[in-house]
């Protein structure tokens, strides 16, 4: 595809006096562009709405509040629980920090402890336990147990509902039945005889409660699994009896939830613990590597050298290159404006027509030459539109032999001669 030279300024008047009228650019518009892209529109379209639509759902089943929140009435939460307790002339009143739940224990108050994120540290769980006369923890973790019971494990999960009791708490005789859902603790020899007892045992495998005696002497109960405090289980067999047995034992109870502010900062390992030893070798021979790299390939090997060379691209490159590029994004309204720009162009030239020449004194005077129909020769130059790759290679030819016919009219002494540009001549022009 041959690239013609810039299009010529439009004059203000032609040689008739007449104003001219400027041919249209069918440069794909923004309308055009949005309907050829309307599938990949369509398809993102479809994911943003399904991105809101998955945000509403989650936002709308993720419940409020953190679990086991005593104000917190989502089916995670205990407000029901607590509103019993209340109902029941306990006085249930929310820890915001572990000082706060340990001077709330040295009054005489019955704590309970839900640390869902293992915040608090051996120091300050001895601290709470020393401080209560009773203390309720729901599902402890493996370094709580440590702390508070050493001669208890954790055991998995229970194989379903539990009604053996297997043990002489009030509490839990009241309870009976646990549901499903609970875990499970074992107990050993030890334990067992500095006066820990299991309660509801799901056959060998461990109990749903230890309860024992903590450091200091105070009762200390351990209930392996958080079912029988939750809203949407503790209506579920017993559950509720045994929360309320085993929280509601004194009148006032401390509902503590420990929070990142009571994590022990001090006994958090830092990061070079936590990094293994052969990391830093590792840095250090990787930075040498580096600057040994730098050195090694930014070396100069002489002073620079400024020359002026010659530069000359050929024009069927240029022109290939760009047809290359017009192919590749689908350019075909740039490609007939370039097309037919250069093909007026030269008809005005061949028909001694001024520049300033408008581009219907260009087809008039094209279609007396050849003796076409002037209403073709301006479909031809200025209205068709090609809808395809094809059309467009059409379009090409016919401006082509109509660039031909003009100059084979003007030339009547060449009509013989093989002066046909659309036959291939086996050289580049």
């Amino acid at each position: 595809m041959i690239s013609p030279p810039p299009a010529p300024a439009i004059p203000a008047t032609n040689p008739n006096g007449r104003p001219p009228v400027a041919a249209p650019a069918i440069t794909p518009t923004i309308r055009a562009n949005l309907r050829r892209g309307r599938t990949w529109i369509l398809i993102a379209a479809v994911l943003v709405l399904g991105a809101i639509v998955v945000l509403i759902i989650q936002g709308g089943t993720r419940m409020p509040g953190p679990s086991l929140g005593a104000g917190n009435p989502a089916p995670a939460g205990s407000k029901a629980l607590v509103e019993v307790l209340r109902q029941h002339g306990v006085d249930v009143a929310e820890a915001r920090s572990v000082d706060a739940a340990v001077d709330a224990a040295r009054g005489g108050a019955t704590v309970f402890l839900y640390d869902e994120f293992g915040l608090l540290g051996d120091e300050r769980l001895g601290e709470l336990a020393a401080a209560s006369d009773r203390l309720v923890v729901a599902e402890p973790a493996f370094g709580a147990l440590e702390t508070l019971a050493p001669g208890v494990r954790l055991a998995g999960a229970a194989t379903g509902t539990i009604d053996d009791v297997a043990c002489d708490v009030r509490a839990a005789e009241r309870a009976g039945v646990l549901s499903d859902g609970q875990r499970l603790l074992t107990i050993d020899d030890a334990a067992q005889d500095g006066g820990w007892q299991g309660c509801f045992r799901d056959g060998e495998f461990g109990y749903a409660v230890a309860i024992g005696l903590g450091s200091a002497g105070g009762e200390l109960a351990l209930v392996a699994a958080t079912t029988a405090f939750t809203n949407d289980r503790i209506d579920d067999e017993g559950n509720a009896a045994l929360a309320i047995g085993l929280l509601g034992a004194s009148d006032e109870l401390v509902w503590y939830l420990p929070g990142p502010g009571d994590a022990d900062s001090a006994a958090a390992p830092t990061l070079a613990e936590l990094t293994p030893g052969w990391v830093s070798p590792v840095i250090v021979l990787a930075i040498a590597v580096v600057v040994a790299a730098g050195l090694w390939r930014g070396r100069r090997f002489g002073p620079l050298v400024v020359e002026n060379l010659p530069v000359q691209v050929p024009a069927g490159e240029t022109s290939e290159g760009r047809a290359r590029l017009y192919a590749r994004s689908s350019a075909r309204g740039h490609a007939v404006d370039q097309l037919r720009i250069g093909t007026i162009e030269r008809l005005a030239a061949l028909l001694r027509l001024p520049r300033s020449a408008d581009v219907e004194s260009v087809a008039e005077a094209a279609s007396i030459a050849t003796g076409r129909d002037a209403a073709s020769v301006m479909r031809v130059l200025i209205v068709d539109v090609p809808a395809h790759d094809r059309d467009l290679v059409d379009l090409a030819r016919e401006l082509g032999r109509l660039e031909h016919d003009v100059r084979r009219s003007i030339r009547p002494d060449t009509a013989g001669h093989d002066d046909d540009t659309t036959r291939p001549t086996g050289r580049r022009p």
